[in-house]
């Protein structure tokens, strides 16, 4: 059953051989149940080390992680599909999805059902007894996706799920995720730094900085479902985002601009 996620005052650090480094300031968040939420943030932002403390991997150094307001044990209460599917090559399909309940220690019969039940709503019945290496990435991802769901988890993270995914099935898989969302209601955090990708899905989007990571921003989207790409709130919405994030114009970074004064000059010189 869906569950709301309360993050309060986190912070993460880890001992080195000068001190500690500190890899998430003072962050808190409250995620309503049902909710499609969004951190955006740059490569090693610090949202990978977020997303471990959530799923109660790690812990934090201080502060509290709370599922519908109960500081109760996050393992196996918060599912994670990440941009590593991990999914056993030689595992069928089928095999791959019912793993999470072997573990549940769900009897054989039952969990195989249950699996196919899964990937045939995911419009893979037709792939149930073929092995990782024979399926499309996008196929892949929605075993993976299966795979985490059907063991009936309270939260899901999502930590850059299609990155590695051509941009037609990147979108496609956009729309498919959204179309379950819809019919689920499940709580879903979603990691990205595609901000295109973020306002398409979110009801809010929480822009983070770089490490140490504190919030920059709450944004909400209230743009109606199905949403438009080309449409102006869109658009609206985007450069919202894209100015809070930082990443508005590449004109606008003097570095880049004094370096490639450089390179001109230098190249000006060899000639």
């Amino acid at each position: 059953m869906a569950k709301d996620l309360t993050l309060e005052q986190i912070h993460k650090c880890y001992a080195t051989d000068s001190g500690k480094r500190i890899i998430i300031d003072d962050i808190s968040l409250h995620v309503p149940k049902g909710s499609f939420v969004t951190i955006l943030g740059s490569n090693g932002s610090g949202k990978s080390t977020l997303m471990r403390l959530i799923t109660g991997q790690e812990e934090p150094t201080s502060g509290s992680i709370l599922l519908d307001g109960q500081n109760i044990p996050r393992l196996g209460h918060v599912g994670l599909v990440s941009q590593e599917l991990n999914l056993f090559p030689w595992r069928t399909a089928l095999e791959n999805v019912a793993f999470g309940l072997e573990m549940q220690d769900i009897p054989s019969q039952e969990r195989l059902k249950l699996a196919k039940v899964y990937l045939e709503a995911f419009g893979l019945g037709a792939f149930l007894n073929q092995y990782p290496s024979q399926l499309s990435g996008g196929m892949r991802q929605k075993v993976a996706i299966s795979r985490t769901l059907v063991t009936a988890p309270d939260i899901i993270l999502m930590d850059e799920p299609f990155s590695a995914l051509d941009f037609q099935t990147r979108t496609g898989l956009q729309c498919f995720l959204l179309q379950l969302w819809a019919k689920l209601k499940e709580t879903i955090v979603f990691v990205t730094h595609e901000v295109e990708e973020a306002v398409f899905l979110s009801d809010f989007i929480v822009v983070i900085s770089t490490i140490p990571a504190k919030i920059k921003k709450i944004i909400p989207v209230s743009i109606p479902r199905p949403r438009s790409r080309n449409s102006p709130d869109f658009a609206k919405v985007k450069a919202e985002v894209f100015t809070v994030y930082g990443a508005t114009s590449c004109l606008g970074n003097q570095e880049l601009k004094e370096a490639l004064d450089f390179l001109q000059r230098h190249k000006a010189k060899n000639v």
